[in-house]
């Protein structure tokens, strides 16, 4: 946690250190173009579902260097025992104050590898200056919001509720992984800071504590029947689960004769499929089949689609760790790369890494990503450079969020990216979203884009010959 400290300090060394060097060599006032993107689909999937805009666009609007910021810099030594930083480039950051265009795909857009998800334009010191914290925020966004979504979509129009704080990477990995997940189309969280914050629905149950702090399972429901005001929901795992759900049940009967309902009854552990089934036929028999049946237990997409093609009667999800830790991909591989660069009073070239691994290969230009449909479908994306209009009627996903560091779109509610979110993977065919082997969206580079690359890549190996 930062504790309201500067966000300027959230960066790598080598960022402070290359932006000196910018500085010293008289490039830092040269106009720069990067992009973040990614080189494949998170999870073996068929898409990733951008977040982290929101946020990121706060980092830029309250980024400053404090004083005790430049204090800190200046007591670094370096290696010859001088100073790490000249006294006149801590005044220049005393006094930085940015100003940069970006422009990025709204949260909640389906995007596809690798397309680019922000353009920043500015000066290069300053275009530098920032690609920690972007990569940091939107990638760990982007890959959460993308868990959540197939995860969602696995759940096949049951809600899906977090429930990962406790497992999740530090504080501020559990509100980023909150809103992320809220983004990606789960229905509520049980972070109530998250909730306060951000706006999300706050969802719990009660623990196995709370079974065990009374002398027995009747005590314990019969007790949270009573005092609880929002909605009761039973645990009925803490010692025999089948016998738990015929205590829930006698609970629940008790509830229904004051005028009450049993909300629920939950599962956290053992076979979900037969468990599950065996819990529906008992209040059902009961006369309570508006109780619904929640589980939990290391759930993702595909333990749920498993338990679904079981024929599992559960009607409601709460996932935690796998989905607030990305558990079988923990990062998503997003880069940030310089694509063209000018000096004051001179021209745009064009820069690429060129790479000995040609997947690794980086994209050169001011790029956009236009999004062609049909039957109001995705059809096909095509990369190409603002500077060489592409011809055809389809939409430009990357749109203006700062022009010199003033913001021009509004910061988006988050129920709003949610829905946009939703909506997106509706229109998406099948066979790009399912969870095993999905088909390769298409995604082209426009002709002159894919030449000019080709020539910068042709230009670098003559150069080595």
């Amino acid at each position: 946690m930062t504790d309201g400290a500067s966000p300027a300090l959230l960066t790598d060394l080598y960022q402070l250190t290359m932006a000196q060097g910018y500085w010293k060599a008289g490039r830092d006032r040269h106009e720069a173009v990067f992009h973040h993107y990614f080189r494949a689909d998170p999870f073996r999937g068929g898409y990733a579902l951008a977040c982290g805009l929101g946020p990121a666009a706060g980092f830029l609007e309250r980024f400053r260097f404090a004083p005790d910021d430049l204090d800190y810099l200046a007591g670094l030594a370096g290696t010859e025992g001088g100073p790490l930083f000249d006294p006149g480039f801590l005044e220049v950051l005393r006094g930085f104050r940015p100003q940069l265009d970006l422009d990025a795909v709204p949260e909640g857009t389906v995007v596809f590898a690798p397309e680019p998800l922000l353009r920043v334009r500015g000066p290069l010191l300053e275009c530098q200056l920032f690609e920690t914290a972007l990569l940091n925020i939107v990638n760990f966004q982007t890959l959460i919001a993308t868990k959540a979504s197939r995860i969602v979509l696995a759940a096949g129009g049951a809600p899906v509720l977090e429930f990962g704080l406790r497992r999740a990477q530090g504080f501020d990995g559990g509100l980023s992984a909150s809103r992320a997940a809220y983004a990606g189309g789960c229905a509520g969280t049980s972070n109530v800071l998250a909730g306060k914050l951000l706006g999300i629905p706050v969802r719990g149950t009660h623990a196995h504590s709370w079974v065990m702090a009374f002398s027995g399972e009747d005590e314990a429901f019969e007790t949270w029947a009573r005092t609880s005001t929002g909605g009761c929901v039973l645990l009925v795992d803490t010692y025999d689960t089948l016998e738990g759900v015929r205590r829930a049940v006698a609970a629940g009967l008790r509830l229904k004769a004051r005028g009450r309902r049993l909300a629920g009854i939950r599962l956290d552990s053992g076979d979900l499929a037969a468990l599950s089934r065996a819990a529906r036929e008992m209040l059902d028999a009961a006369g309570l089949a508006d109780c619904l049946i929640t589980a939990s237990s290391d759930l993702d997409e595909h333990a749920i689609a498993r338990l679904r093609a079981q024929g599992a009667p559960i009607a409601v999800w709460g996932v935690g760790t796998r989905l607030v830790t990305g558990h079988d991909q923990p990062a998503l591989g997003g880069v940030y790369k310089l694509s063209a660069l000018r000096p004051p009073d001179g021209d745009w070239e064009d820069k690429m890494k060129t790479a000995d691994d040609a997947a690794k290969a980086s994209y050169p230009g001011m790029l956009q990503v236009r999004r062609f449909r049909a039957g109001g479908k995705p059809l096909r994306d095509v990369i190409y450079d603002i500077r060489e209009p592409l011809s055809g009627a389809g939409e430009d996903l990357l749109v203006p969020v700062f022009r010199r560091s003033e913001r021009v779109r509004r910061e988006e509610d988050l129920t709003a990216i949610r829905e946009r979110a939703l909506a997106q993977l509706r229109e998406l065919p099948e066979q790009f979203r399912r969870l095993a082997g999905p088909r390769q969206f298409p995604v082209e580079l426009d002709a002159p884009l894919h030449a000019r690359r080709e020539r910068l890549r042709g230009g670098r190996e003559a150069r080595m010959q």
